[in-house]
Parts: structure tokens; sequence; C-alpha cells
């Protein structure tokens, strides 16, 4: 494959919002999309911003604040849109000779991530500057290998896409789920008909300050699951500890989201170290709290995660149900709007939030009896496990898509869509 510099085939677009024609303003993120900006605009001469067309790209020359990506997407999703002139607005020259999608694969190629840190310069702050964009060196093949290669990566992305919103509803229908029995108190009862307006018996609860069904009891959530924090002892792995490839994996901040797990950016432990520690070694069915920092993300380690040995860092608790067939109840409590309105309530911290767990067996909840527990744990399992397949498959199409952006040095590309 022939490099050849990208210079050639751009040029820079500086067209002001002079007549403030377009309202619609973006920010490039890190993940290397056009996104509503949510900067204060107020009283800003919006004039002197810069207007980008769709199939046009910005970037952000700044590098030193942006960890190992710099800041580049090209606009898809709007005919036009304004953006900050700290941006640079560029485009291709001649669609015939280089795709814009062909040419936003290249810009989220880890490679090229490392190649515009290390060409960076400057004192006060690093930039990857527009000299050095122009003379980025990469492959251009035929206009026509490049809508192939174009057209693999948009399959794969569609069904990432597809994925996520199937999980979407997926995750609404189980919350739903939960709202109607626990919260409403329709659970079926002998009869199977919802139990509060099919004339339920209610017991008025003095510390809730309202009525619950009788039989069910107001507890603390050690009534239902034992409560594990992370070790934090002498054998506390330390950066040299870690690798890409390892026996344990070791969660940071970033790998539990509001969706759950993330399964980016992730370290392992060796066995010897895994063994040293003491505790926050994850079981199956146990769900995990972030209680520092970002609060309240919560993940649910399932059978059907493929990863064997998973441990918590010190800003996560795990809550370990002491019957299995409580697992998505306890699961789907943590998740719920009520215990997300507790945990934000019971956070402490000034510099950083945090939620100890003093503090988490400070707040009241609802436990009903075991057989509703346990008939709503055989219905929600099946919408779970549906949920991790979908996220298991996602995390395939990743694998997959980041195949395909590495093959791009390649002359003949040959990744199979599955």
């Amino acid at each position: 494959m022939i490099y050849k510099r990208l210079g050639d085939y751009i040029q820079p677009v500086n067209i002001r919002n002079k007549e403030l024609e377009v309202t619609t303003l973006l920010g490039v993120s890190i993940r290397k999309v056009l996104m509503p900006s949510i900067a204060n605009t107020i009283g800003t001469n919006m004039k002197t911003y810069k207007i980008i067309e769709k199939n046009q790209f910005a970037y952000g020359p700044v590098t030193s604040r942006n960890g190992d990506k710099i800041s580049i997407a090209l606009l898809e999703d709007f005919e036009k849109a304004i953006v900050s002139q700290a941006y640079t607005v560029f485009k291709v020259i001649d669609e015939q000779e280089v795709l814009p999608e062909y040419l936003m694969m290249w810009f989220r190629r880890p490679e090229f991530d490392r190649f515009a840190r290390f060409k960076s310069h400057g004192s006060a702050r690093e930039v990857f500057d527009w000299e050095e964009l122009c003379d980025t060196q990469l492959p251009i093949p035929s206009i026509e290998k490049q809508q192939q290669i174009v057209n693999e990566y948009n399959t794969i992305t569609n069904r990432i896409q597809l994925n996520e919103e199937i999980n979407t509803n997926l995750e609404t229908t189980a919350q739903a789920l939960y709202k109607h029995w626990f919260v409403d108190f329709e659970f079926p009862n002998e009869d199977g008909k919802p139990y509060k307006s099919s004339g339920g018996k209610m017991l008025y609860n003095e510390e809730l300050d309202k009525e619950i069904p009788v039989g069910w009891s107001v507890e603390r959530i050690n009534t239902i699951a034992e409560i594990i924090d992370g070790d934090r002892g002498k054998n506390y792995p330390s950066q040299e500890h870690f690798s890409e490839k390892g026996h344990c994996l070791f969660l940071n901040a970033g790998n539990v989201t509001k969706t759950g797990f993330n399964f980016s950016n992730i370290s392992f432990i060796s066995k010897e170290r895994d063994e040293l520690l003491r505790k926050g070694k994850l079981q199956r069915n146990d769900i995990v709290l972030t209680s520092r920092g970002t609060v309240g993300n919560i993940a649910f380690y399932s059978e059907i995660i493929e990863y064997s040995h998973l441990r918590i860092n010190s800003g996560m608790v795990i809550f370990r149900p002491k019957n299995n067939s409580y697992s998505l109840f306890t699961y789907s409590l943590m998740k719920s709007d009520s215990m997300k309105k507790d945990i934000s309530n019971f956070m402490s911290g000034s510099a950083q939030p945090q939620l100890p767990i003093k503090d988490i067996l400070r707040i009241p909840i609802i436990v009903p009896e075991n057989k509703s527990i346990f008939f709503f744990n055989s219905k929600s399992i099946i919408i779970q496990d549906n949920i991790e397949i979908k996220k298991k498959e996602k995390r395939s199409l990743i694998r997959l898509q980041s195949l395909l952006l590495a093959k791009m040095t390649q002359v003949e590309l040959k990744t199979q869509v599955v």
C-alpha cells in the first residue's frame, strides 16, 4: 500500500456565522463525534462561530488535555451546524478520490491518536496543528475499495446501535416490571390479579409514612445481601501490577457505568496478586455499586459474562445476595428511581462524593415476602439474560470494528461480517 500526504486531499473551511443563519451549536467530544454543546453562550457573539456542513470535519488541535485521544469528528447528522472558533473546520477536496467516511475511519484508529500525541508540540499546552495534520501519511486505495471498507464498518456500527436500542427497551421493561410489582404494589395475588387494585390488604408503615402490603417489612439492604468493599490492604495492586492480559480483571471507575459493565480499557492482575487480596473478588450474581467519585453506577455479574475472575477497586462495593433468588430483585432495587434518590441524599464528601457502607445501611428498603421475590426473579431472569447476550454480542462487534480499523493499512481487506 502506497501512503500519501493527507494535505493533498483536504482543505480548510473558514465560513463565519455572520448572518446568524445557523443556530445548532455542536462540540467535538473525545469519542470523536459532534454533539450538542453544553457551553454557556449567554452574551456570546455567535457571529464569530464557524459554520460546518455535512461531510465536513472539525478538530481541536490541543491534545494535552484530552488524554490519549485527539478531538476530531465528521458532521453526519445535520446539514449545517456551528462550532467554536477554536476548532479547525476542513473538508475533502474531491470526494471522488477520498470518501469523508473513509477518512473518519482513519482518524478513529488508536494509531492515529498515538501519532497525533507524538507529533504534538508546545510548552504551556501541546497542539497537533494544521500543518502536522496535513503532513500525515495514510493509504488511499481506490474509491471502490474505500466504499467497501466504509460499508463493512457501517454494517457493524448499525448492528451495535441496534443492540443498544434493544437493550434500552429491555432495561425499560425490567424496571417497569419492578415498579409495577414493588412500588405500585400490583404484583400478582394468589388469583393472578394485581394485588393492590384487587383489594389486597395494606398496612401503614410509620418509617416510610405510607401503606405497604401486609406481610412485607421495611429493612436495610444487609437483610437480603452481604455488603463487601474492596481490599485496601498492603497488597492492593499498584500501577506496576497491571497488564493488558492476565488472570483477573481488575475493575476501575470507567468499567462500571450507567448501563452496567464496560469492558473497554481493561486491566488485569496476575493469579499470584489476586490470591494475595482478601476482599473484593466477585461471584456470579453479585451486584457492583460505584461508591466514590461517580457514585451510583450499578452492574450485575451474570453467568453470561465471559470473564471468570473479576475484582473491584477501592471505589466500589459488592452486594452479594444471601439467596441467589434475591439477585435480580436486589439488582432492580439498586437501579430503581427511589434508590437513586436515596443514594443522592445519603452521599457525603465535598471534593470527591462518596457513599460509605455505614451510610448505605441507613437507607430503608421494602422487603416483600419470599414468594413474590422468587416469582419476580423467574420473570426477570429471561429479560436479564437477553440483555447480557446482547451486551456480549456488542463486545464482539466492537472487537470486529477495531480489527477492521487495524486492517486499513492492508491493500486487500477481507474482513467478513457474520
